[in-house]
């Protein structure tokens, strides 16, 4: 799918085509995998998967290499607009404020994510940028969806690094 993102894997794709969180946890793992934060991110139109993405800071070398960008990114070059009005995006973690920024730029349709983050998380926690006078669109939000599974995933990984 290009720069920083891939096409899902096709096995990922048809055991989770009607549960986009499913392969968004299924991109966090590849994730750990590669010794990244474990968050992965799905956008959907009308039903169909159009990108899918997992954390690449590291490998990418690029501090902005969030799930959400790279996803954001790859489903812009493949529906070949900068707006993906009528789009889902679905994400491991709570959005920090930055891809917050990209989601409203974007104009994603609804977001829906897993853990929250009340360290670095910018929709229930920290600057709650959806709620901001100057934010310019405003995605519906759904939060908490199997968020034990997340949370669990995330401090295994942050054990084995302390």
């Amino acid at each position: 799918m290009g720069e920083g993102s891939r096409a899902p894997d096709p096995e990922a794709l048809t055991q989770n085509r009607s549960d986009p969180l499913s392969l968004a946890f299924f991109e966090a793992r590849a994730a750990m995998e590669r010794s990244e934060v474990p968050v992965g991110a799905v956008i959907v139109r009308e039903g169909a998967i159009v990108a899918s993405a997992g954390n690449r800071t590291l490998r990418d070398r690029d501090p902005t290499a969030h799930a959400e960008l790279l996803a954001i990114r790859a489903a812009c070059r493949t529906l070949d607009t900068e707006r993906l009005t009528g789009c889902d995006l679905y994400v491991t973690l709570e959005p920090c404020a930055m891809c917050a920024a990209a989601i409203s730029f974007a104009r994603l349709r609804r977001l829906y994510w897993a853990a929250g983050d009340p360290k670095g998380g910018a929709v229930e926690h920290g600057p709650r940028f959806f709620a901001q006078p100057t934010c310019h669109h405003r995605p519906e939000l759904y939060g908490g969806i199997r968020e034990s599974e997340a949370a669990e995933m995330l401090r295994a990984f942050f054990a084995t690094r302390r």
